[in-house]
């Protein structure tokens, strides 16, 4: 079963307080998405291995460390995860970009994908799947579907928020892939909107409606 990461950090709480308030307009919204997904991706890559290298300082040389293994890849679902790109390459500037966009069939009400663009050597990659809101994880899981039918193996998911209905969507239909989120929410309304949450995070984002 994939882990389910809460990541409660207090900066992480207080800047995501501040974006569910609807009275944080679309540029603030936007600067707070970006920042605390810098936050998160500290977070999402703690495990990433490291090898011992030599470097000389201007003192004398020593033994240190830094990463080895697979490269990163960041694969935003469009159009909100569109958001949290700026703040991921922040920390990981050399992380190629991928980008999947997905729209529901209106008779079968199955996602279909419309794009999708990943590096060439996606493969070998560790993929960081961004989207703002987890909340019926269908988009997510189709998403990540798409990314695994590219022989993309080790996927790693990252949500602002989450509904436990998404969360268990993407464990019963993706086991392998570990689950980041800075909040777990507590429900789905009628509307398929999460509860709390912060509304639509696409249109808060860009300014639609």
């Amino acid at each position: 079963m994939s882990k389910v990461h809460v990541l409660d950090h207090p900066l992480i709480q207080h800047k995501l307080s501040i974006m569910r308030n609807k009275e944080t307009g679309a540029k603030e919204f936007r600067e707070l998405l970006e920042e605390i997904s810098m936050l998160m991706v500290y977070e999402v890559t703690r495990d990433l291995p490291t090898e011992e290298v030599e470097v000389e300082t201007p003192i004398c040389k020593t033994r240190t460390r830094m990463l080895s293994g697979k490269k990163i890849a960041i694969v935003p679902i469009l159009r909100a995860g569109l958001g949290m790109v700026d703040g991921v390459t922040k920390l990981i500037p050399a992380a190629r970009i991928g980008h999947i966009g997905l729209y529901r069939d209106p008779i079968t009400l199955q996602p279909v994908e419309y794009y999708c663009k990943l590096p060439d050597d996606s493969e070998n990659r560790e993929l960081i799947v961004l989207d703002p809101m987890l909340a019926t994880g269908g988009s997510a899981s189709a998403a990540i579907s798409f990314i695994k039918q590219r022989n993309c193996k080790s996927i790693r998911l990252v949500n602002l928020i989450a509904a436990p209905e998404g969360i268990k969507r993407i464990q019963h239909d993706h086991p392998d892939v570990d689950i980041f989120v800075a909040a777990l929410d507590e429900k789905l309304n009628e509307h398929g909107y999460i509860v709390p949450g912060l509304g639509d995070a696409g249109d808060r984002l860009f300014g639609t409606k």
